[in-house]
């Protein structure tokens, strides 16, 4: 009992992003403050759905593809290999302040990154699970914005 007591402290105290999982109306909510909403024509629906699949809502998700060689950060893993710091850094911030709970710095970016030739194209989970849906609207379904 008491050594189950004190790995429980242990991991908590060690978290200390005190990451937690935002629910899908805040972030649709903090998305729409952002500024996204028919942000280069893509709707806020859009962005909902993209942030799900890429981070199932999480600010502090990070993603290592060995595959490909980079990390995702954030809400939306933004690839470091061209978007943070540890790349090219276009976005001109550092890939630990995509983790911010906040999503100032995040937002930001995915607005550079959205303007690119590819749009939401960007992100293959985008063209793969939101781009053609019909459900979209679901994603704000009882959503007071």
């Amino acid at each position: 009992m008491k050594a189950s007591m004190v790995l429980f402290l242990l991991g908590y105290l060690t978290d200390p992003s005190g990451a937690r999982v935002l629910g899908r109306c805040t972030v649709a909510k903090m998305l729409y403050k952002g500024g996204l909403d028919y942000f280069e024509g893509y709707s806020l629906e859009n962005w909902v759905c993209l942030a799900y699949y890429e981070s199932k809502f999480n600010p502090s998700a990070v993603y290592e593809n060995e595959h490909g060689g980079y990390s995702g950060f954030g809400l939306f893993q933004i690839r470091e290999d061209l978007w943070c710091e540890h790349g090219r850094n276009l976005c001109a911030v550092s890939c630990s302040e995509l983790l911010n709970p906040n999503l100032k710095k995040t937002i930001d970016c995915v607005k550079k990154i959205v303007k690119g030739k590819e749009g939401m194209g960007a992100w293959p989970t985008w063209s793969r699970n939101c781009q053609f849906s019909d459900t979209l609207a679901r994603w704000l379904d009882g959503c007071k914005l």
